[in-house]
């Protein structure tokens, strides 16, 4: 996945650029070392090497596919189009750096919580007095009367930056992201950059906290390490999805809307096509909406037809996306490092419908079937929630725009402790071994 972004990048292992892709079946030089069986020992952030040190927390080659052998027999080979390659990279060789000391942070707060207002005082007390740096907020943060009626945080509120939603656009101003809150926070963080996202760091001072690996209680060593580049990484990948509406211009309406709240096709008449385009982070919704009949949508692949989802929905979701209303449909967990698009029936009213995996980087596109009895309705990451009608269509790909997420300890570590500590993950009584009895029975 080709990412070009000013001021972030993740360091080559050993100062190699193309360490990341070696494999003995190519290149015959991969280092073994001493490396151990199984996953190094987890490490926290703040006792995470500097950065060209990286070398010593290379893991196996279980965790990271191997660079392919493209020849095939003696005369076969792979036709080369460097535009269609994607990479994939060790995960444990995803750290951030700087190319320039980040002076510019956005603190995204979560909305009307009160336990959240002393964490985002102490923050941005830290941030702007004892580093110096220009501090971004949302105006309706500072709208908080709990806030503006704080007297001794007046000195600081005025040095703060504010921005309002779908107003004021902050994408080239700021150099990294602090987020305060649940999963919605980080969420809220990808919509407000619909190009190159900046680092993010997030807080876990919400109720699930999936995506959100901090404890806020040593926040200024956590912070601090971030700010000097030395923090590992992982890319979560987004969806870009362009809508392309029918215009439809709406005459009065003499006997009313038809059931389920349709109107006539034969009263609207076509004017144009309206297009609107969406960076998401975890899902794609289309559903059934207000009405009792089943949705009833094509869902083409690359051109082609590949199903009709006949039921409540479907969801085309991230890998970060399938430990949410993907896991809750019944679809697999996939780690963010997995470059994958998964599609998720909601209640199909069919006993062979499974959740899929298709490769990332090929386009979806999903329509209302021509015999739907009803329209859809399709949400992106929970929000812009909206109607779709016959002629209206949904296009899905893979973003080249990912969010990095900053890690607590590393992107492996990371995931499989949300599992645990969030989903609960395979969480069972252990089963008694055999007493000497016993085994003689």
């Amino acid at each position: 996945m080709e990412m070009s972004r000013e001021k972030l990048c993740a360091s080559k292992a050993d100062g190699s650029s193309d360490s990341a892709y070696h494999c003995s079946a190519c290149h015959g030089d991969e280092e073994w070392g001493s490396t151990s069986r199984g996953r190094a020992k987890s490490r926290s952030l703040s006792a995470s090497p500097a950065l060209g040190s990286t070398k010593e927390f290379r893991r196996t080659r279980s965790l990271h596919g191997p660079c392919p052998v493209t020849t095939f027999g003696p005369k076969a080979c792979m036709l080369q189009n460097p535009k269609t390659i994607m990479h994939i990279q060790d995960p444990a060789s995803q750290r951030l750096t700087w190319n320039k000391p980040p002076k510019s942070v956005l603190v995204i707060k979560k909305i009307r919580d009160a336990s959240l207002l002393q964490p985002f005082k102490e923050l941005c007390v830290y941030l702007t007095e004892e580093n110096n740096m220009i501090v971004y907020v949302e105006k309706k943060v500072l709208e908080d009367p709990a806030i503006a009626n704080d007297e001794n945080f007046g000195p600081v509120k005025k040095k703060f930056c504010t921005f309002r939603e779908d107003y004021d656009d902050i994408s080239n101003q700021i150099d990294f992201i602090i987020c305060l809150g649940g999963d919605g926070t980080l969420l809220y963080a990808s919509s407000l950059f619909q190009g190159s996202v900046p680092p993010v760091m997030a807080f876990h001072l919400g109720s699930l906290g999936f995506l959100t690996p901090f404890n806020f209680e040593n926040f200024q060593s956590q912070v601090t390490q971030v700010i000097e580049g030395n923090a590992a990484l992982v890319l979560r990948s987004r969806l870009k999805v362009k809508v392309v509406k029918e215009h439809r211009e709406k005459t009065p309406v003499q006997n009313g809307i038809e059931e389920n709240g349709v109107v006539p096709a034969n009263l609207e008449k076509e004017v144009g096509k309206q297009i609107m385009q969406y960076q998401v982070l975890n899902e794609v919704v289309v559903d059934r909406g207000p009405s009792s009949y089943l949705s009833n949508v094509d869902v083409f692949l690359d051109g082609h037809l590949i199903t009709t989802v006949q039921g409540d929905g479907v969801i085309v979701s991230t890998p970060t996306g399938s430990t949410a209303y993907a896991a809750a449909a019944g679809a697999s967990m996939i780690h963010p490092n997995v470059p994958a698009i998964m599609i998720t029936p909601i209640c199909p009213h069919s006993l062979s419908f499974r959740p899929i995996v298709v490769p990332a980087g090929v386009e979806l596109k999903i329509m209302l079937s021509p015999d739907a009895r009803n329209t859809a309705w399709v949400s992106f990451d929970g929000r812009k929630r909206q109607e779709i009608c016959h002629g209206d269509s949904i296009s899905i790909t893979t973003s080249c725009y990912p969010l990095p997420s900053i890690c607590f300890r590393d992107p492996v570590s990371d995931w499989f402790e949300s599992l645990a500590e969030c989903l609960h993950w395979n969480v069972r009584k252990k089963q008694n071994n055999f007493t000497v009895e016993e085994e003689e029975f």
